[in-house]
């Protein structure tokens, strides 16, 4: 409980740092970057303290790549 109240503090910190000087300088398109990645990366560390199990984008990329290589493999050997 106190790690996502810790990670909670910090991503408030950190839009309370960040916001004000994208919004002063009306850089909106910046901001909804800024804003969707820093509630990605806060429910992804959220997750990650309750021990849900993330799927690893290289497993995503192996799955794909893999039949490539076992036929490249096939010729070549």
């Amino acid at each position: 409980m106190w790690v996502i109240a810790g990670i909670l503090i910090t991503a408030v910190v950190i839009a309370l740092i960040e916001v004000p000087l994208l919004v002063r300088k009306k850089l909106r398109k910046e901001l909804w970057v800024f804003s969707s990645l820093l509630l990605f990366g806060t429910g992804l560390s959220i997750a990650k303290s309750l021990d849900v199990q993330i799927p690893n984008p290289l497993d995503w990329m192996t799955a794909v790549y893999k039949p490539l290589s076992d036929l490249l493999t096939g010729l070549l050997t």
